[in-house]
């Protein structure tokens, strides 16, 4: 098994962290390009067991964190870049996304090792937004895969008084529940979004794909509602919808991940993906 991490740089002066692992043979396998949440990052709970059971399976599975996610090269796991975090937006996720799928092109070790043909998408969460939207725009995504997808982001945004107090002071903060931060928003992710709508909008582009699709969702989530995977799954009607009997937002895991053993909610959604590539 080869597991290898690296650094490259995107659009937007800040590092993307990239980890992938795959059993070097000599075989070329299909490839998966993971990408996390809201508030997440690629080593989030049980992504690193999700990832192995891909590998052994025989693809080659890559997950990095958004430039903009928080955290640091030295501190990948937490948030000690809050200033990056809240100068973050949709389209400089979508670039990132993109400049990961660039360097899988670009990248000659990769040549004997993987099937550039053959990639797939994985979305966690407000992630599922961006492989959606990068899924229908970039002909070189075959398959496009959402857990636990929101539908819509134009709805996400501050409403009312607590908007015009957003606009007014050029900030809002939400706090981190598990590190208690108070994490900032510039009134920058409203302006790209409303200037990007278009191309922000999930419903648009999952109305025109034209690559398998599937989509997972638990009827236990409290912070995406199931009925956004219905949405998804109406938008698309060649899609393929799998709901998880009381599975949460995350499948059941949880940070940090201290089990050797892969949640049983995540797990059943690793095997509905396996069926769903094979």
């Amino acid at each position: 098994m080869d597991k290898n991490s690296l650094v490259i740089q995107g659009k937007h002066h800040k590092p993307i962290l990239i980890d992938f692992q795959y059993i070097s043979n000599g075989l070329q396998k299909p490839i998966i390009i993971f990408c996390h949440g809201y508030k997440g990052f690629k080593d989030w709970g049980a992504w690193n067991l999700m990832a192995l059971t891909f590998a052994e399976a025989g693809f080659c599975f890559i997950k990095f964190n958004f430039s903009h996610n928080g955290g640091t090269l030295k501190e990948p796991i937490d948030f000690p870049d809050l200033e990056a975090f809240g100068n973050n937006n949709y389209t400089k996720e979508l670039d990132d996304l993109e400049a990961v799928i660039d360097w899988v092109f670009n990248n000659k070790g990769f040549e004997n090792e993987t099937n550039k043909k053959n990639i797939t998408l994985i979305g966690h969460s407000r992630g599922c937004g961006i492989v959606s939207i990068k899924a229908e725009e970039d002909s070189r995504i075959k398959k496009l895969i959402t857990l636990a997808g929101v539908s819509d982001y134009g709805v996400r945004f501050p409403k009312g008084n607590a908007f015009e107090a957003w606009k007014k002071n050029g900030v809002y903060k939400v706090e981190n529940a598990r590190t208690k931060q108070q994490m900032p928003h510039y009134f920058q992710f409203y302006q790209d979004f409303t200037e990007n709508e278009k191309r922000l909008t999930i419903k648009r582009a999952v109305s025109n794909l034209k690559i398998p699709h599937l989509i997972i969702h638990g009827d236990a989530d409290t912070s995406v509602s199931i009925e956004e995977a219905k949405k998804l799954h109406e938008w698309n009607p060649n899609s393929t919808l799998k709901i998880i009997k009381d599975a949460n937002h995350v499948f059941g895991a949880s940070h940090p991940w201290k089990s050797s053993e892969t949640p049983q909610h995540l797990s059943q959604a690793i095997q509905s993906i396996m069926l769903f590539l094979s």
